[in-house]
């Protein structure tokens, strides 16, 4: 269906030819995922706990150091996928699509991590003693 022909069924509703659209039987609906299949499909996908996160006996620069070395290192690879797909290398469209968004995405959350550890900084200095 043509975005013209969609606009004149919203016009004019008599001139819509199909039937309208019935909902799927509850046989044919996709079944959910179960939560062991997802821990297999990739490391990075799902959240890790805290524990995970903060190990025991790091420091606050090691912890937020390490974050920005992983940004940095999306970043980069996503420089190399968008390289490879620029020069011809078998580096799908798609590959280099997720690897674009996967950086901007971390550098967003990295830009919003500082913003608030900003803030926290100015609150603090405006307390008084």
């Amino acid at each position: 269906m043509s975005p013209l022909s969609a606009l004149r069924t919203l016009a004019y509703p008599a001139l819509r030819a199909t039937p309208p659209v019935r909902p799927l039987a509850d046989s044919s609906a996709p079944k959910p995922i179960p939560f062991t299949e997802l821990e297999k499909l990739s490391p990075g996908i799902l959240p890790q706990p805290i524990d995970a996160v903060h190990r025991p006996g790091e420091t606050f620069e090691k912890v937020v150091g390490g974050l920005v070395n992983e940004v940095s290192a999306k970043q980069a690879a996503a420089g190399e996928a968008v390289h490879g797909l620029l020069s011809g290398q078998n580096v799908s469209l798609h590959q280099t699509m997720i690897a674009m968004e996967e950086a901007s995405i971390s550098f967003q959350l990295m830009v919003e991590v500082r913003n608030r550890m900003l803030e926290s900084y100015q609150e603090l200095m405006r307390m008084q003693i």
